[in-house]
């Protein structure tokens, strides 16, 4: 009797033993695939992420437009792709400045990742509005003087970007004018007065005209429709055509074009895109570049990185760009000297 109750209070103390360890030994297992599943469900998460990158674009019009295929493809060639991972809520303002007020708001309200305005309006209505996200902007020619960001350097706050010009390529464009076409006494320029990066511009060219005797003469316009009048209004007054990255007036070139090829005046602009169109050169560079550089600031910060931290961006790739097309069109005896200008002529001589 004694025995048999000594050998039941021997399995039962065994049995408590083997419970107490087994369940210790489940508690821990259990606890750490718990860890385990949650840290690894978050990594998933974070890699099924879908990001929302909101645009506002100022309007459609080629360099502009290559701006915003180079964004899309730099965000694409680091894995954010839409369908995938990438959701782009694209706004054209059309030009029109209550578009652009509503539009930021819109973008101000939404659960947007990052905000990235194209060009000086857009940008600027952005950072009225945004305080909460980054802002990436591309398509201004001075964000400084356009109060978008303090300081090129380590900008601060939560905006940085690229800025779409290098003040050297209109230096180069107004002596290149001085240098190969000495007849040359005045520039007539087509501007809108109330697109700041076009009266930036506008007046480094002046300076550098300046340097030359040659005398910078203006022809404003309000809106579109005023291009080509005032492109009419130059001829006779001027011995050449000059615009600026003036989002108004690249995208009347045509009208411009049109007025330099019947009275043989000779048209520089200050994009490529436009010498492609019809103009006779430029210093300049691409635009799809331009916007892929934005792409790869966009990525670091979509990945964490403060936009303060960044610096603004310049385009590098420079060189004289020329339409030999549209010399012959607009009178011009294109010289070798002339070619000389062009670094990459296999790029930037267009036939």
């Amino acid at each position: 009797m004694k025995k048999k109750m000594w050998l039941g209070l021997a399995l039962a103390a065994v049995m408590v033993v083997m419970t107490a360890c087994g369940g210790g030994n489940a508690g821990k297992t259990d606890g750490s695939n718990v860890k385990s599943g949650s840290e690894s469900g978050n990594e998933q998460a974070e890699k099924e992420k879908t990001y929302t990158v909101a645009i506002s674009q100022i309007i459609e019009h080629p360099s502009l437009d290559a701006t915003r295929d180079g964004f899309l493809a730099a965000l694409a060639d680091a894995g954010f792709e839409q369908g995938k991972n990438l959701k782009i809520d694209y706004n054209n303002a059309q030009g029109e400045a209550s578009n652009v007020k509503s539009i930021s708001e819109k973008i101000a309200a939404s659960k947007a990742d990052l905000a990235f305005g194209i060009a000086t309006p857009t940008t600027q209505g952005l950072v009225d509005e945004v305080k909460d996200k980054p802002i990436l902007f591309a398509a201004v020619t001075d964000p400084v003087d356009a109060g978008i960001v303090e300081a090129l350097q380590a900008t601060g706050g939560n905006v940085t970007g690229a800025a779409d010009t290098n003040p050297d390529a209109i230096v180069k464009t107004m002596d290149f004018i001085a240098a190969e076409l000495p007849d040359v006494k005045k520039v007539g320029i087509i501007l809108n007065e109330g697109e700041p990066n076009a009266v930036v511009m506008s007046s480094i060219a002046e300076e550098a005209l300046a340097a030359h005797d040659i005398e910078l003469v203006k022809a404003p316009v309000v809106n579109s429709s005023d291009i080509q009048q005032a492109a009419q209004s130059l001829v006779g007054r001027v011995d050449a055509i000059y615009i600026t990255l003036d989002n108004m007036v690249v995208t009347g070139a045509d009208a411009i074009i049109e007025v330099a090829n019947e009275q043989d005046i000779p048209f520089f602009s200050a994009d490529r895109d436009t010498v492609e169109k019809g103009a006779f050169a430029t210093v300049g560079f691409k635009y799809y570049d331009h916007g892929y550089e934005a792409g790869q600031m966009a990525v670091e910060i979509l990945n964490g990185k403060d936009p303060g931290e960044m610096d603004v961006t310049m385009p590098q790739k420079l060189d004289f760009i020329i339409n030999l097309k549209a010399a012959a069109e607009q009178g011009i005896e294109v010289t070798d000297a002339m070619k000389a200008h062009v670094k990459d002529p296999a790029n930037n001589i267009i036939e």
